[in-house]
């Protein structure tokens, strides 16, 4: 007997149901917001760094899924290597052999990583955390693991342990034995290594949330630290790792810098199959798997996938071929410059920050009365509700999607597509140049979508 499935035809006969049925059967507040900010829309198909509607007009991507779309949408060599995997009927997942793309994919993946040896294929970013979180308790024998304020490793319950935003964290306690440090604070951290049962430092090169990086010199004094209390550093590379910073990884941006762990992800699916990875030194893996009765003492049941293995080897593939990072270098130096020029031009605009196409444009209390009686009238209540309002127009009236960098922060975090190009970049400069020129006019649209936001903020207190 065939069965038969028309993926075509169902998405043809339901897919006008998109927003019905996430609110009736997934998260209803999802929905929700998107109504409440303009956000609804209906895209049709997508390419590279841009989406389309059903009328054909192009939307451009500077949020790629959160960093995942790094090569941006069906990049062409990834979509065959996926064609390629699916047609070979490979014995996948059998779990008593070794199958070669495992292999494969972690060999060109240490070769951009000097100075680590060893690979554990997951599926996500926060997997990624949490293997390096385990493997660093069981490789130092000490159960406490030290995080950086503000930082953002995961949703799942241990790498939630080290999340530093404690809206996420609320009411899903009791957490792992972590703590905070601030970002740069070499004495907090000696002071918590002192105690004698730090496993490692887990931080983002620089931080997702904010945009904000660490200080020139604090990761190799942090290494050093760490070292002489027998306690590991971990890079948690999964946004900011595979280019996005204008190197392979952001903390080679510091010489002498080598992690006994990294984690990595989103990016390396090349958009298509969830993939993260966790790597190590040798002695950190020997250690967790110090015997044959330790052989599955760590493993995911997916890890290590053909398709995301294919996805992977296709993704580094291109990076090499096309160039991938030296790219991200002069595109990002152009979209920073650029950026950083209007400064002087807009007293909203108090700093843009950021390495290679990772970059936060941050706004701050206006100087002339009238701004700034609008300015206090949003933060109080809600602080985030300005950099919303420059999301909004990005999207509804030039066709731009960008997002805010964290929950009240006045903050917009620019992650594209490791593939825009020059006309983008000037598309959304001067994009964001005109809702900068409506927002000091002092009227216009935005400042009445400031007051909808306000009403929202208040009913929902």
């Amino acid at each position: 007997m065939t069965t038969e499935f028309d993926l075509g035809a169902l998405l043809a006969e339901r897919g006008a149901e998109r927003y019905e049925l996430h609110a009736k059967h997934l998260n209803p507040q999802l929905p929700r917001m998107l109504h409440t900010i303009g956000f609804d829309k209906v895209y049709e198909r997508a390419e590279g760094a841009h989406f389309f509607d059903a009328d054909g007009n192009d939307y451009l991507d500077m949020l790629a899924g959160f960093g995942v779309m790094g090569l941006g949408r069906h990049h062409p060599v990834v979509r065959k290597a996926l064609h390629d995997v699916l047609d070979l009927d490979l014995a996948d997942l059998t779990r008593f052999d070794c199958q070669p793309l495992p292999g494969l994919l972690a060999e060109r993946l240490l070769a951009h990583s000097p100075h680590l040896d060893r690979v554990f294929f997951g599926n996500s970013g926060t997997e990624a955390v949490e293997t390096a979180l385990k493997f660093a308790r069981y490789a130092t024998g000490k159960p406490r693991v030290l995080y950086c304020d503000h930082a953002f490793h995961g949703l799942t319950t241990g790498s939630l342990s080290v999340n530093g935003e404690d809206g996420f964290r609320d009411g899903f306690a009791p957490l792992l034995p972590d703590t905070a440090v601030p970002l740069g604070d070499l004495d907090a951290l000696a002071r918590e290594l002192k105690k004698g049962d730090v496993a490692a430092l887990i931080v983002e090169p620089i931080q997702g949330k904010g945009v904000h990086e660490a200080p020139p010199g604090y990761l190799r004094a942090a290494q050093e630290l760490l070292h002489q209390h027998k306690a590991l550093l971990i890079a948690d590379e999964v946004q900011t790792g595979l280019g996005r910073t204008g190197d392979f990884y952001a903390y080679q941006h510091e010489d002498g810098v080598e992690p006994d762990l990294v984690c990595v992800a989103k990016a390396l699916s090349g958009g298509y199959v969830p993939v993260g990875a966790t790597l190590g030194k040798e002695w950190i893996f020997k250690k967790v798997y110090s015997s044959m009765d330790r052989v599955l003492v760590h493993s995911a049941s997916f890890g290590s996938n053909a398709q995301a293995m294919a996805c992977g080897l296709a993704v580094l593939s291109v990076m090499e071929n096309e160039q991938i990072v030296a790219g991200v270098r002069r595109t990002g130096e152009l979209l920073k410059s650029r950026l950083t020029a209007l400064i002087d031009r807009y007293e909203l605009l108090a700093d843009v920050r950021g390495r290679g196409l990772m970059i936060g444009i941050e706004f701050g209390k206006p100087s002339s009365l009238k701004l700034r009686g609008r300015w206090t009238m949003l933060q109080a209540a809600r602080k985030g509700l300005f950099a919303q309002m420059v999301v909004v127009p990005l999207l509804q009236k030039h066709r731009i999607l960008t997002q805010v960098s964290g929950d009240h922060l006045e903050v917009i975090k620019l992650i594209p597509p490791l593939v825009v190009d020059e006309a983008d970049v000037e598309r959304f400069v001067d994009a964001f140049t005109a809702v900068m020129d409506d927002a000091h006019s002092g009227g216009g649209l935005m400042w009445d979508f400031g007051k909808t936001l306000i009403k929202q903020a208040v009913a929902n207190r």
